[in-house]
């Protein structure tokens, strides 16, 4: 079975709102119900959890109701960490899954990933036991301890950035959190760090520059943008 976890448990303090980023609505609708209806229309995909920032718990219910995102089979409370939330997320799963059961780990406010995008990220973790999407770096990268001035290239050929879903049996991905707790590391940046941070390897599924994370008010202007210029098969 496959199963989404939806990490909603920030407060998104970066783009200076009243309320969390993932609920602020575009066109009368929150972007954390944008990024589940993807994953509810998905036809792989078997059930849903959302790790929610506390007090938006029963809120998050009810827009699930309207907008019929069915597959919601749980809503947790975040951690300190996203690394901590990602892990309260697996620990509830756990008592309703098998290890082999793949868990795609993506972000709420990432409300712009295809089904695509999804199809690409299951098949990679069936065939190598994990999937990372991502994608090439065109930009030219200078190193810089200062973020003043640059003397140093880095090679773009050597440089995939990764989005969300990231893929792993979920016996796996809780089996290397355990381990991470027990090694004193607490905030690794994402799901696929924390696999190389302790020795695994990562392989990399298809993502697309339209898969974006809404982090600033910029991105959200970019979002809308995007769903203006949606069609019915423009992720083709």
């Amino acid at each position: 079975m496959n199963i989404a976890l939806i990490i909603a448990g920030g407060s998104g303090q970066r783009m200076n709102q009243d309320i969390p980023k993932q609920f602020i609505n575009v066109r009368n609708k929150p972007v954390i119900i944008y990024t589940l209806e993807v994953f509810q229309n998905h036809p792989d995909l078997d059930a849903i959890y959302v790790v929610c920032i506390d007090g938006w718990h029963e809120i998050l219910r009810a827009y699930a109701k309207q907008f019929n995102i069915t597959k919601l089979a749980g809503i947790v409370s975040g951690g300190e960490t996203g690394q901590a939330s990602i892990y309260n997320g697996l620990v509830v799963i756990k008592e309703d899954f098998a290890d082999e059961d793949i868990v795609l780990v993506h972000d709420a406010i990432r409300p712009m990933v295809s089904e695509e995008i999804i199809s690409d990220n299951i098949a990679v973790c069936r065939l190598h036991g994990s999937a990372v999407t991502s994608i090439s770096c065109a930009e030219a990268l200078l190193e810089t301890e200062s973020k003043v001035f640059s003397n140093s290239i880095y090679d773009r050929e050597k440089i995939m950035r990764t989005q969300t879903p990231q893929a792993f049996p979920l016996g796996k991905l809780a089996k290397v959190h355990k381990e991470a707790l027990r090694r004193g590391i607490t905030n690794s940046v994402a799901s696929c760090t924390l696999m190389i941070e302790l020795g695994h390897q990562v392989h990399f599924s298809a993502g697309s520059e339209k898969n974006i994370k809404l982090t600033t008010i910029d991105d959200i202007e970019i979002f809308k943008a995007l769903l203006s210029t949606k069609n019915s098969d423009w992720l083709k």
